[in-house]
C-alpha cells in the first residue's frame, strides 16, 4: 500500500487539512479510527467495502462521513486508488449549509447533497486523471466551486481550541461557562458546526490522546487514570469501543490511521 499527502492550496487551507491518497496493489484490510473531522472519501479505480460482521458493504464512489465514536474496518481490493478529502474540524461547514449533526456516525453518496450531475462529472474526471496531481486538482476545482462566503465561528474555534488542549478532559458545562454562553445554546452551536456533540467530540480527543502517548511506550492504565478514567473496566469498554480491539490485541499489530 501507498500512501501519500498532499498540502491544499493557499485558498482551501484555512478548510482542509490535507488530501491523502491511497493506492493498492493487493488486497488488504485496514482499521480506521474516528476522527475529529468529517471526511469525503473519492474512489478513482478499485472497490472499496466496509465490513461489519460477516458481511461486506459497498462503499459509494463518492462518499461524505460524518464523525464517529467507533472504528471501521475497510477492505480495499486489488488496485485500488482513493482520495481522502480531510476536512479541518471547522471546515467542512465552509461547503455545506444543512446541519453537520445529521452526519454523525454515518458514511452516505456524495450526491445527497450535490446535485448527481455534477458528482458524476466529477468521478469521471478522477477516473481518467492519469497522475496524483490531476485528481487534486480535479478535487481542488470541485471544493472551489462549492464553497460559499463563510466565516468560521470563532467561538466554536475557541472551543474545539480548548477541548484539544486538555486532551478531551473538560466538562462541557464547565466549557460553556468560559466561553460565556449557556450550555444548551453552546451544544446547539456546536453540533450544527462540528458534526457531533462536544461531548462525544471530546471522547474522540481524549482516547487519541490516550493512544498517541501509548506509542511513546508509557503505561496504558496510568494513562487512561490521567485522562480522568477511574476504573480500567470503563476505560476498557471505551477503548474496544473506539478501537474495536481490546487494548492487548489493539498494541499487538497497532496497524491503523
Amino acid at each position: 500500500m501507498k500512501i501519500v499527502d498532499f498540502i491544499p492550496t493557499e485558498q482551501l487551507k484555512p478548510f482542509i487539512k490535507t488530501y491523502r491518497i491511497i493506492e493498492s496493489q493487493d488486497e488488504l484490510i485496514n482499521r480506521v479510527l474516528p476522527g475529529t473531522a468529517l471526511t469525503i472519501a473519492f474512489r478513482c479505480k478499485g472497490d472499496v467495502n466496509y465490513i461489519k460482521g460477516n458481511s461486506h458493504d459497498n462503499l459509494p464512489v463518492s462518499a461524505i462521513s460524518g464523525i464517529r465514536k467507533s472504528a471501521r474496518l475497510i477492505n480495499y481490493s486489488k488496485d485500488t486508488t482513493t482520495v481522502i478529502v480531510h476536512f479541518k474540524e471547522v471546515g467542512a461547514k465552509a461547503f455545506f449549509k444543512e446541519p453537520l449533526h445529521e452526519l454523525f456516525e454515518e458514511s452516505v453518496s456524495l450526491d445527497n447533497f450535490f446535485p448527481k450531475q455534477k458528482i458524476a462529472i466529477i468521478e469521471e474526471l478522477l477516473a481518467e486523471a492519469k497522475t496524483n496531481n490531476q485528481r487534486i486538482a480535479v478535487i481542488e476545482q470541485f471544493l472551489l466551486s462549492r464553497l460559499h462566503d463563510y466565516k468560521p465561528d470563532e467561538l466554536i474555534t475557541n472551543a474545539i481550541a480548548i477541548i484539544q488542549s486538555k486532551k478531551g478532559i473538560i466538562k462541557i458545562k464547565e466549557l460553556a461557562d468560559m466561553l460565556y454562553i449557556s450550555q444548551d445554546a453552546f451544544e446547539k452551536r456546536f453540533r450544527k458546526t462540528i458534526g457531533s456533540s462536544p461531548k462525544q467530540f471530546s471522547y474522540v480527543v481524549r482516547i487519541k490522546a490516550i493512544i498517541d502517548r501509548k506509542q511513546n511506550n508509557q503505561n496504558l492504565i496510568e494513562l487512561a487514570f490521567d485522562a480522568g478514567y477511574f476504573d480500567q473496566s470503563h476505560f476498557n469498554k471505551d477503548f474496544k469501543l473506539f478501537t474495536g480491539q481490546t487494548p492487548s490485541e489493539f498494541f499487538k499489530f497497532p496497524s491503523f490511521w
